[in-house]
């Protein structure tokens, strides 16, 4: 499904003239090279017209994994998590875009917590859309999958600056619930 489709599902009449205002059309050539996997990447995109192709580097090779179609929204995962692009995106034919600059966008989901709740929400939706649909790819769906092995190299840098406190927030969560379970228990 389009993501585009998710984002505009949620974002008000306001909001998207705040995207159509602050972001610009472009018209990219086919074979431009719009995210590069590894590089700092500066926009969010949204593909208006046009198809892309999204591959990634695998032992020295080049692995084609998906194609976009008009109606995605590309650069996402990167703008969330504040991580270097894990793919390159390349146009397949001549394509439109918009092209939402990240810090402008950034600021304005710090400054609009009712456009940032509506931004995210969709951001999850189609990010939860996209594992399901993996997910029963792979048959696993209803699987019992075993607990995996995770090291701190797997999340992005403003997640493990907050690890510590969330840690002492699940600990003592632990301890309320052990509380009110001996409370319970006492009664």
């Amino acid at each position: 499904m389009k993501k585009i489709l998710f984002l505009f599902g949620e974002l008000n009449d306001d909001d998207l003239d705040w995207i159509i205002g602050t972001g610009k059309i472009e018209q990219i050539p086919t074979g431009t090279v719009l995210i590069q996997e590894g590089e700092p990447l500066d926009y969010l995109y949204l593909l208006l017209e046009g198809t892309m192709t999204v591959s990634v580097s695998v032992f020295d090779t080049t692995q084609e994994i998906a194609i976009l179609g008009s109606g995605e929204v590309f650069g996402e995962m990167s703008f969330i998590d504040n991580s270097l692009p894990s793919a390159t995106v390349e146009t397949i034919d001549d394509s439109l875009v918009l092209s939402i600059p990240r810090q402008k966008l950034a600021n304005r989901l710090y400054q609009d917590i009712g456009f940032s709740s509506r931004f995210y929400r969709a951001i999850a939706l189609f990010l939860s859309t996209r594992l399901r649909t993996l997910l029963k790819e792979w048959e696993v769906e209803k699987e019992y999958l075993a607990p995996q092995t995770v090291h701190k190299e797997d999340f992005p840098s403003s997640f493990l600056d907050n690890l510590p406190l969330a840690q002492i927030r699940f600990d003592w969560l632990l301890q309320r619930v052990k509380n009110l379970e001996q409370e319970i228990n006492e009664s």
